[in-house]
């Protein structure tokens, strides 16, 4: 095990990758001279050279359609969009073609890709560079979306994805970059499409992905030591395909749910988690699935609007609260009628 953070750990696996497989090659806005926006290609232009590190222009839906070609015909582009926002530029490509090629042409061809791109607010980067709209692509079958909340898994699901045969959308978030974690020297890829249960328990199940992942394991342990609360927390870690199976039997176990997403409520990723809960585990349930989710705005540009728009663990809190009151819980406060902040 190593310990770093979760922006070195894709840098050494775009590395041991491109080493592994000269198939691999990395396409992208400013990755090569600047190193990239997040400096996660630091020193592989120099290493690798220009014909594996390609900048590309700021054209996303060129470089995009660039690149599902190049993966038609063999090779594995593992592209860095520099925010999921500007992916909407390629739509069309990504959504029209990336993800129907195969399907399309009878298997005649696959579209081996992968878009590396990073999302969520909370950097004060206004409405236009701070969304979280991986819903866009988790609604499109053909298309793989994976959301890595840890350092571990930035390594396994990056592994997966690049030497995965249909196209991939491997979602960062800004917040995530720095976090710290162990890491497993090997190079054993993750399974897309499992959750994790990172803390079991048994009183309610709590449910994120990407950076409300870590939302969840901390709100949990703060619960733990303040409220006796054994919860139970599940990373989904895969947004297509989504591990309903993992969700549904941690909520026959816990007979509760909260779900929290950094996106908007209204048709959210914790939308489909909750339906999922109603299909498989309805009678199990002793009080309504609640999600927590960021205002529906968009995101202010003043930091105390975005960190007022952004979910917090005081939200998540109280959902918890709530919903374990609804069931007469002893250990919540509001159980016992004592107002929560």
């Amino acid at each position: 095990m190593s310990i770093m953070t979760y922006r070195q750990a894709l840098h050494d696996t775009l590395r041991a990758e491109m080493l592994r497989d000269d198939s691999v090659f990395l396409m992208g806005e400013e990755i090569g001279v600047f190193e990239g926006s997040y400096k996660i290609t630091a020193g592989l232009l120099k290493e690798f050279g220009e014909k594996r590190v390609r900048d590309t222009p700021i054209a996303e839906e060129g470089f995009a359609g660039a690149a599902i070609g190049a993966a038609m015909l063999g090779l594995r582009p593992v592209v860095e969009m520099m925010t999921i926002n500007f992916s909407m530029l390629a739509l069309d490509q990504i959504i029209n073609h990336a993800a129907k090629i195969y399907g399309m042409f009878g298997g005649q061809a696959s579209v081996p890709l992968v878009i590396r791109t990073p999302g969520g607010g909370g950097q004060q980067l206004g409405a236009t560079h701070s969304q979280n709209i991986e819903l866009f692509y988790a609604f499109i079958p053909g298309m793989k979306v994976v959301a890595p909340s840890s350092p571990a898994d930035a390594k396994a699901l990056l592994l997966a994805a690049i030497r995965d045969n249909d196209p991939v959308l491997f979602l960062e978030n800004l917040a995530l970059y720095n976090t710290k974690g162990e890491v497993p020297d090997d190079d054993t890829p993750a399974e897309i499409g499992k959750a994790a249960v990172t803390r079991p328990g048994r009183d309610l199940t709590l449910i994120g992905y990407s950076r409300m992942a870590h939302v969840a394991a901390e709100v949990a342990q703060r619960l733990a030591e303040s409220d006796g609360l054994d919860i139970e927390v599940v990373d989904l870690r895969s947004l297509r395909p989504l591990d309903r199976e993992t969700i549904v039997e941690s909520v026959k176990k816990t007979h509760a749910a909260v779900v929290l997403e950094d996106d908007w409520l209204t048709y959210g990723i914790g939308a489909e988690v909750a339906a999922s809960i109603s299909d498989g585990a309805f009678d199990y349930l002793d009080a309504p699935v609640r999600r927590v989710a960021m205002a529906e705005v968009p995101m202010p540009y003043a930091k105390p609007l975005e960190t007022a728009a952004l979910p917090s663990r005081d939200d998540v809190i109280n959902a918890i609260r709530q919903t374990l009151a609804a069931v007469g819980h002893r250990a919540t406060p509001l159980a016992q009628g004592v107002p929560h902040s």
